[in-house]
């Protein structure tokens, strides 16, 4: 059974960094593609950044140049570093590998 497993999240103030971490248990990894997204209060979730298996990846143009999706195929692993935080960051963020998704760790930009 996969497992996804998110960490990181919590409280940053605008203009801040934080990272969060993705860990996949229970299935091949290197060979899969791995996505983020973020859900905000009253919003509909929205796609973040795509790591493909060849280490390219894809943003979304609201966090283009601020945020980096990377991935430790030793670790089963994905990271989103995220920079330059602003208060629109402000979500759930979502780890998806194949159809599953993690529990959505809490991402809060606030002064």
């Amino acid at each position: 059974q996969v497992q996804v497993v998110e960490s990181g999240g919590g409280l940053v103030q605008p203009g801040g960094s934080q990272r969060l971490s993705c860990n996949v248990v229970g299935s091949i990894f290197s060979a899969n593609a791995l996505r983020w997204y973020r859900q905000a209060p009253g919003k509909a979730r929205e796609w973040v950044a795509t790591i493909f298996n060849s280490g390219s990846t894809n943003y979304a143009d609201s966090v283009k140049g601020r945020f980096t999706m990377s991935r430790d195929n030793a670790k089963n692993t994905v990271y989103l570093q995220m920079n330059m935080l602003k208060p629109e960051d402000t979500a759930i963020y979502y780890c998806q590998f194949k159809n599953t998704c993690g529990q959505g760790p809490q991402v809060t930009v606030s002064s």
